[in-house]
């Protein structure tokens, strides 16, 4: 199971006001540097929780169909299953109808069941599910308390910034940000 992701987020939950706020910086001079943390701290987070902040569209690319038929959707949560494709042995693609597809896009993984769906004949990434998945558009729709948990990461980075660079980051996670997380992070046994 391979997960692409398609499109990058048109915005990014954290505003430069919110950034900017938090921080009590009343110029922009580092304006450049805060929108990077703050993008270091989406993507953190997104990392830890396998959830998907701001919107944007992935492919989910399987070798065959699970057993039970429904398909798991590692990121999420799941807003709508756009398009899923079956190849055959000769890699010609053939789309596979969604009329009448259940998808349980807030469960955690995702999951998706449909009513026909046809063999792949390649033996590698046979199925490609593609979909859109976050929370929504804005960073409105983004739970308040992950919001302040990127902000608390992005505090810490802005702390350290001249002895960790932008590019080596996350050097450091702040006390209090996995108590912030936790209620939102998948655990295996």
């Amino acid at each position: 199971m391979t997960t692409i992701e398609l499109t990058s987020p048109s915005v990014e939950p954290l505003t430069l006001a919110e950034v900017r706020a938090h921080l009590r910086l009343d110029t922009q001079d580092e304006d450049d540097l805060l929108l990077a943390l703050a993008t270091v701290a989406r993507e953190h987070l997104e990392r830890e929780t396998g959830l998907v902040l701001a919107a944007r569209d992935f492919r989910l690319c399987l070798d065959a169909w699970p057993g039970d038929g429904i398909v798991t959707i590692p990121r999420g949560p799941v807003r709508a299953v756009t398009s899923v494709t079956v190849y055959d042995g000769e890699g010609v693609p053939r789309a596979v109808d969604l009329d009448g597809h259940l998808l349980d896009g807030q469960a955690r993984p995702a999951r998706l069941w449909l009513r026909d769906v046809p063999q792949p004949r390649r033996a590698l990434n046979g199925i490609e599910v593609e979909f859109t998945a976050g929370f929504g558009e804005s960073g409105a729709d983004v739970p308040e308390t992950l919001k302040r948990a990127m902000l608390l990461h992005v505090a810490a980075m802005y702390a350290c910034r001249g002895v960790v660079g932008v590019e080596a980051q996350p050097a450091l996670v702040p006390p209090g940000y996995d108590r912030l997380i936790a209620p939102f992070c998948r655990r295996g046994l």
